[in-house]
Parts: C-alpha cells; structure tokens; sequence
C-alpha cells in the first residue's frame, strides 16, 4: 500500500517542472484558486497535518495562514526575495523560511544593465517606431550616451555586487550599503549622497522596513533632472507616486522598472509616460535560473520532509 503524502500548500503558480515535481513528493493544495468554502475544507481535513507552504517572493505567506497549520514546519520560497513573509513570526512557530539565492543574481543584475542601455539609448521606442512604420517619415529622438556615466548601485549584496562588476566596464561605480565594503568602488555614506553622485541609480537593496520608500521625492531631486532610475529589487523600496511626479514635471529624465508597489498592477501614469521603460517583474525569468530555483525550493522541500534543516534558510 502507497504510503500518503504529506499536504503542502500552494499559493502561486509555478512551472510545469516545478508543480510536477512537488506533485510527486506532497498532496498540494492550491491556496490560490480556492475560494473560502474550500479553504476552509481543506484547514478542516487536513490543516492539523500540512507541513509545507510552497510560494513565491511576490506572495509570501500571511500570519493567518502559518497560525491555521500547527504541523507547518517549512514555507519554501521560490525566488528570493523574503519581505512578504514575517520572518520573527514564523520563527515564533518554529517554521522555517527558505529562499532560492545566488542563483538568480546573473540575470537580475544581466537585466539591470540591459535596462539601463535600453533606456539611455530609447532600445524599445526605436523598435516600435519601425515597427510602426514611422520611420521613413521621421527619425527617433536621439538617446544618451551609456559609456562614461556614473553608476550607483543602492545596497551591494549579492545581485548589487554582480551589477556593479557589470557596469565598471562603462564608467565610474558607487554604491551605498549598510556598511562600507572591501569593493574597489567609490563609496556614499548616505543613499541621498549617492544619488546626487550618480547619473544612473540602480536600485539593488533588499526590501525592509528600513528601505521602504527609500527612494523618495527627495532622494530623486539628489539624483536630478539627467538622472535616471532602474529599478529590479521591489516596489516598495520606490515611492511610485514620487516617480511619477518626477517624469511628469521634467526633474527625471527616465526610469526603467521591473518591479512595482502593486504588481501586477501598474499606475496608467507610469504607462502612459514617454520616460518609462517597465518590465513585468522578469529579473529571473530564463529558462536555465527558472529551472535551478525550482531544484532548490525541491532542495529544501526535501530536506525537510526527510526530518532534515533546509539547505537555504533565510537568516536575519
């Protein structure tokens, strides 16, 4: 006789990959397409037992939930971005937090700098200028050098630190973190100090309550009317409404966003403006990292039904 698998719960999608995989090791339930008479089914017949919450860095796991499964002992993050989870109470019901690191910091910060080149040089207006066959009667706007800028880098942990060895081939690095680094780049005490040095800001820092809004009116007039912001770490280091004022009034020249406050919404200001550059959260999206943040969110779900420690817990 088969033995039963143990419950999971799911609550986002994932790949085909992914799904099968956790398919084979646990009974999922999908959290997110059920409605409230059947989450309540499910917290009723097997909420006692479920030892697994599978999701992703953008959903997290709300302290309701983790409260309605006494068994939980693992909430299994696919990516790696951890600020939708309360970690301290998670630890206060002796569950675990894992997340999916250093195997996504090639493309985000990959992406980052492609940001940056597609913005300053007007990559996706030029592209859709012929495709609208615009351009025999008229030529694009010119774009802004790229080679030669000041790049800062707000927050040099792994992905920052990667975007920074990426960008030190077109001009002068900076970068402010928590605490100063043995980097060979110049150095910002203060975010505001380093977006008044920058001509591009690359938002690289881990979403906290320290860093939310981070990036605000103030700091955007540091950075200036030439200045441009890149955005790949969240949305809620950014003050969305001050970007928009920004763009709209003249006193940034552009911002390249792949993630948002309210994502997948996205305010029709940002849309709409002629300054933008907006991708739908894809830092990680490639076939080769999709695949190796999937092996390890099977990593830990495995460990830890084998009565193991996670392989990649978070650590505060």
């Amino acid at each position: 006789m088969a033995q039963e698998k143990p419950s999971a719960v799911q609550l986002c999608g994932f790949s085909d990959y992914l799904e099968a995989e956790l398919g084979q090791r646990v009974d999922l339930f999908r959290w997110d397409e059920a409605d409230g008479a059947a989450r309540a089914s499910f917290l009723s017949a097997a909420g006692q037992t479920c030892r697994l919450v599978v999701t992703g860095g953008h959903i997290g796991c709300p302290n309701d939930l983790i409260d309605s499964l006494p068994a939980l002992e693992l909430i299994a993050i696919n990516g790696v971005g951890y600020d939708k989870v309360d970690i301290p109470h998670a630890a206060s019901k002796s569950v675990t937090v894992s997340n999916t690191p250093d195997v996504l910091t090639d493309d985000v910060a990959d992406l980052a700098v492609g940001l940056v080149i597609a913005l300053r040089r007007g990559i996706a207006s030029g592209d859709a200028h012929v495709r609208k066959g615009d351009w025999p009667q008229s030529e694009v706007p010119l774009g802004r050098k790229v080679s030669g800028s000041r790049f800062g880098v707000l927050g040099l942990g792994r992905i920052g630190h990667a975007i920074a060895d990426r960008c030190a081939p077109f001009g002068e690095v900076g970068y402010w973190s928590r605490s100063q680094k043995d980097v060979p780049f110049h150095y910002c005490a203060t975010a505001q100090e380093l977006a008044h040095w920058s001509d591009v800001l690359i938002v690289a820092c881990a979403a906290t309550p320290d860093t939310e809004k981070l990036v605000d009116a103030s700091l955007l007039d540091a950075l200036g009317e030439e200045g441009v912001l890149v955005n790949v770490a969240r949305g809620s280091v950014v003050d969305e409404q001050a970007v928009i004022t920004a763009l709209a009034s003249g006193k940034l020249a552009g911002a390249a966003l792949d993630v948002f406050e309210k994502e997948p919404q996205v305010p029709e200001a940002l849309i709409d403006s002629d300054r933008t550059l907006l991708t739908p959260h894809v830092g990680s999206a490639t076939v080769e990292t999709r695949k190796a943040m999937a092996d390890l969110v099977l990593a830990n779900v495995d460990a830890v039904l084998a009565g193991n420690s996670a392989t990649t817990p978070v650590k505060l």
